[in-house]
């Protein structure tokens, strides 16, 4: 079986593929602060709860790790050594991903939009968009040849949700979800009717944008924590697969043993 995990600034994706397909998967929040040796225990009592074993045909045999947080990658890479005996494989730089990179300075890429492409590329046709709402929400663009050819980076929903709390004296925490109407009657509704309908406004318009360069064939593919939510309020989000990055993650392993 292979284990990949996307490290995120707010949240960490795990997921186990065994015989191609996608099985097990789990979101975790980002903590610098825990060490491998927790991690570590944390992993395993999730393979407990999927009733798999660290030995035998159920072990991981591999592990593939994609990380735009530098302090946790050797984290999480020393608590696959230590508690999976496995030595996994890190996307960097230097690893094979099958994708022509088009950007200036292609090193310059996050992990996470580079192992998106690559699983766009694999399963959906080009040209396409890929919106990845985590921390930032990421636009990302494949030409109809299958190159990434660059994007566009703009702050995260709940980067800005926690931005209104703390610099607005007055405004709570708010819970992003959708409010009962555009039109807030309290403040809590008005937080929520701003945050998720002004997203929705900014894929709308980014999106318009990225066809027009790309040509009205192109394909919008949502992902993230936060896709659903957003794919479900305008049609402008063709699909919807918010495990896409460990879809990529997958395909660039299968490409390092080729």
């Amino acid at each position: 079986m292979l284990l990949t995990i996307d490290i995120g600034n707010t949240g960490i994706t795990l997921g186990l593929f065994k015989g191609g397909q996608l099985g097990p998967h789990w979101r975790l929040a980002s903590d610098n602060e825990r060490t491998s040796d927790e991690y570590g225990i944390l992993m395993m009592q999730l393979l407990e709860r999927a009733d798999l074993r660290i030995s035998g045909k159920d072990a991981v045999r591999g592990v593939a790790i994609a990380s735009v947080v530098p302090t946790l990658t050797g984290v999480l890479a020393r608590a696959c050594r230590d508690y999976m005996r496995v030595d996994p494989l890190i996307v960097d730089a230097g690893v094979r991903t099958g994708i022509p990179l088009r950007y200036e300075d292609p090193r310059q890429i996050g992990a996470d939009r580079v192992i998106n492409a690559v699983a766009v590329r694999r399963l959906y046709k080009c040209p396409a968009c890929v919106v990845d709402f985590g921390t930032a929400t990421t636009f990302d663009a494949l030409s109809a040849d299958g190159e990434y050819l660059g994007g566009a980076i703009a702050p995260g929903i709940g980067v800005a949700a926690d931005a209104l709390f703390r610099r607005a004296a007055k405004l709570p925490r708010v819970d992003i979800c959708r409010p009962p109407s555009v039109i807030g009657r309290n403040t809590v509704h008005s937080m929520q009717s701003g945050l998720l309908y002004g997203y929705v406004g900014l894929v709308e318009g980014m999106v318009s944008r990225f066809r027009a360069e790309l040509g009205p064939e192109m394909k919008t593919i949502g992902t993230g924590a936060m896709a659903e939510l957003i794919a479900g309020e305008t049609g402008m989000i063709d699909i919807v697969n918010p495990w896409l990055a460990l879809e990529g993650l997958k395909i660039i392993f299968e490409l390092s043993r080729s």
